[in-house]
């Protein structure tokens, strides 16, 4: 009675798996239901064959929606195709008798000198007949190894049919259990594309044979096809572009001038402050309070370090150039803060603004610094105050990020228990919020220095002073001693620094 029910009971359950495959393999539903079955009854790897998939390779991954293997295998097996019709029909030896062409030429012309020296009785004759020998030896090798190159043909496509077949056969043994491992997740997620649609076919064998097709040309007959080395553009283009952001930089130049001096005023003041703290008061004042902070934010061992770091960059004189990059840093990283923070609680809790925002912290962050240089030098000409906007451009996002990552990492059911105590909205911000957020946020305050500690030798090529100086100096003239010296008070610099935005009390 009970093998009865049971068989009652699992009926049904075989009959919807069976159209549940059928719906998605939409051909061969048999075979895949029963291979589907094989592999989900055993935890370990099991083999399969699956002869369509050896055969078609990369567009039966494709048409199946499995891309991710798909172009893994188009990759190898595109190489095997290379390797194939290099030796089968290729041109092996394009690029040596290229070069024995280019060195005929030279040659040519040193015949020509040597003859001329010949007949004129110069001291220098034996200097041409060398140059001719030794450019004749050269083609002669050239013309041996083009020759080996061509011979090697066979050797070439038998590689490419060996690295094929073992292709092909990996295609077909692990194709039943990745579209297994979908089938599975395409039964708890409906989104997932089953594949095989009319679009999906088209995609796979379009994409395929272009790349095929163009691949094997181009490392086959490098000749024969020119748009396939060179991109079709023309420099009138390049020049065209160019122009335009020329006009544009010299349109904002001479239009917002007014609030471009504003802005250098306004780093200016804060600069001319640090620069007056650091540098100008008493080095056993600062060189104190430093020591007094790290002790009181990481601890006494922390403090002794800063103490031997502070001597050393004291005791090689470069304790004014180490101030001074301090301010200047200071600046950079207090008005990326000032600026950051806020806009990191604005956008932790309006997405919208922050997919706006997101792309561009991208763009500051992967730009290369000496590209936004050129900008900036456009504007703000050279000096600190340049130098100090290069830094916030390059240093400031990691406190905007983080900002975001730890607000919206607060508990919705703490804030939720908070408002419904009565919570006003900037109690729980001030007591919720930013108290849970601080960890992350401190996170991003130490990124932001740490990365505008980075640009110091960058920043000094646009007239920043500091410590930046003396290593790019050290460059310029290969001085060693001086760039490891002024590089370990740059690290120093950071690692007070890092003690203190991070220390271990709170």
């Amino acid at each position: 009675m009970t093998d009865n029910a049971n068989t009652v009971t699992d009926a049904p359950v075989t009959e919807d798996m069976s159209q549940l495959v059928r719906e998605f393999v939409t051909t061969q539903p048999a075979y895949y239901q029963q291979q589907f079955e094989k592999i989900g009854n055993d935890a370990k790897f099991v083999w399969t064959f699956n002869l369509w998939a050896g055969i078609l390779g990369p567009i039966w991954y494709g048409m199946r929606g499995v891309w991710n293997w798909g172009l893994v295998f188009l990759i190898l097996e595109t190489a095997a195709w290379v390797q194939i019709i290099r030796g089968l029909f290729g041109e092996l030896a394009v690029d040596a008798w290229q070069r024995i062409a280019n060195i005929e030429g030279t040659l040519e012309l040193r015949r020509k000198q040597l003859q001329a020296a010949i007949e004129k009785g110069a001291d220098n004759v034996d200097v041409y007949k060398r140059t001719v020998e030794s450019l004749e030896n050269a083609i002669g090798g050239i013309r041996l190894e083009a020759q080996q190159l061509e011979d090697s043909g066979l050797m070439v496509a038998t590689v490419g049919f060996i690295a094929l077949f073992v292709i092909k056969g990996a295609q077909a043994v692990v194709a039943n259990t990745v579209l297994e491992r979908r089938f599975s997740n395409w039964l708890s997620d409906s989104s997932i594309s089953r594949g095989m649609a009319a679009g999906d076919k088209a995609l796979s064998v379009g994409f395929f044979a272009v790349i095929v097709s163009a691949t094997v040309i181009h490392y086959s007959f490098p000749s024969a096809i020119a748009m396939l080395s060179d991109f079709p553009t023309e420099p009138a283009i390049r020049l065209t572009v160019i122009g335009w952001v020329e006009r544009f930089f010299e349109f904002a130049v001479t239009s917002f001038d007014a609030f471009f001096d504003l802005i250098t005023y306004g780093i200016r003041l804060v600069l001319d402050g640090l620069e007056l703290t650091f540098v100008k008061t008493p080095w056993m004042v600062i060189a104190s309070f430093l020591i007094l902070l790290t002790g009181l934010s990481a601890g006494r061992r922390a403090a002794i370090y800063t103490g031997a770091f502070l001597a050393y960059m004291g005791m090689l004189g470069f304790w004014e150039k180490a101030m001074t990059t301090l301010a200047l840093l200071g600046t950079a990283a207090c008005l990326s803060i000032a600026i950051g923070i806020p806009l990191g609680m604005f956008c932790a809790r309006r997405p919208r603004l922050y997919r706006v925002v997101s792309p561009v912290m991208d763009f500051m962050q992967t730009m290369p610094a000496f590209v936004f240089m050129i900008p900036v030098i456009a504007i703000f000409g050279t000096g600190k105050p340049a130098a100090v906007v290069t830094t916030m451009i390059f240093g400031g996002t990691p406190v905007v990020r983080l900002t975001v990552l730890g607000l919206r990492g607060v508990p919705e059911a703490v804030r939720e228990a908070a408002i419904s105590f009565g919570a006003s909205k900037w109690y729980l911000l001030t007591q919720v919020d930013l108290p849970l957020a601080s960890p992350s946020i401190r996170a991003g305050i130490n990124q932001t220095i740490m990365l505008s500690l980075a640009m110091v030798v960058v920043a000094s090529l646009i007239g920043a002073k500091g410590l930046g100086e003396d290593v790019l100096e050290a460059l310029q003239y290969a001085n060693v001693g001086q760039g490891i010296l002024a590089g370990f008070s740059i690290l120093f610099c950071a690692m007070i620094l890092d003690r203190i935005v991070q220390g271990d009390r709170k």
